[in-house]
């Protein structure tokens, strides 16, 4: 009786190696060879999952999207500054132990920059990212005097998040400082951060 081949399994397995050796070496360093030796699987089995390395990589940078997504999701249930403060210091990856998560994505962000499938993939996640989190904007700003232009806000942290990721990594910033910066564009929306927001916020991005 033939094997059965548990296509999603193996393609977890990929992605996984797709992780490490891109964590220890950047993505010009994850070649087709070394995710099969990592992973534990034969050339042909990786070749029979994907067409080529970008396709590989795209399928990576999806579950990364969508963990964010799923985790924006989550937290939109329950709007409040501290959810706020948390979502963001969770997309700008300010948490204890988030580095290589971040050294990963932000070599995923650079290859997007000249491959249109990967760019393609980082484009397509970001409307729902950008919904959840003007919705929480909205409601954080409800009652403040004056509209407030929630989308606007939105578009404004998401670019904030992605910068707080380079800067946290280049060392221009620690984790503390880099939440700071987020208090303090929340304090326009929401007013003073009360011990609760702080905590969250904090809790969310892990030691300074």
């Amino acid at each position: 009786m033939p094997k059965q081949v548990d296509y999603a399994e193996r393609r977890g397995r990929v992605i996984d190696a797709v992780y490490q050796l891109a964590d220890q070496h950047g993505l010009e360093g994850v070649t087709l060879r070394d995710v099969a030796r990592v992973a534990g699987l034969s050339m042909g089995a990786v070749q029979r999952s994907f067409r080529d390395k970008d396709e590989m990589l795209a399928l990576a940078l999806t579950r990364v999207s969508e963990g964010f997504a799923d985790r924006v999701r989550a937290a939109a249930a329950e709007p409040s500054p501290a959810t706020l403060a948390r979502v963001l210091a969770d997309l700008a990856l300010l948490g204890a132990g988030q580095r290589p998560e971040a050294q990963v994505w932000l070599a995923f962000v650079a290859r997007a920059a000249v491959t249109p499938g990967l760019a393609r993939t980082l484009r397509d996640g970001y409307p729902e990212a950008l919904a959840l989190v003007t919705g929480l904007v909205a409601e954080v700003a409800d009652g403040r005097d004056g509209p407030v232009d929630a989308a606007a806000e939105a578009r404004a942290l998401l670019a904030l998040a992605d910068g707080l990721t380079v800067q946290t990594l280049l060392g221009q910033l620690d984790r503390g400082e880099a939440r700071r910066v987020l208090e303090h564009q929340l304090r326009r929306l929401a007013g003073p951060f009360g011990p609760a927001e702080r905590s969250a916020a904090e809790s969310a991005g892990g030691a300074g």
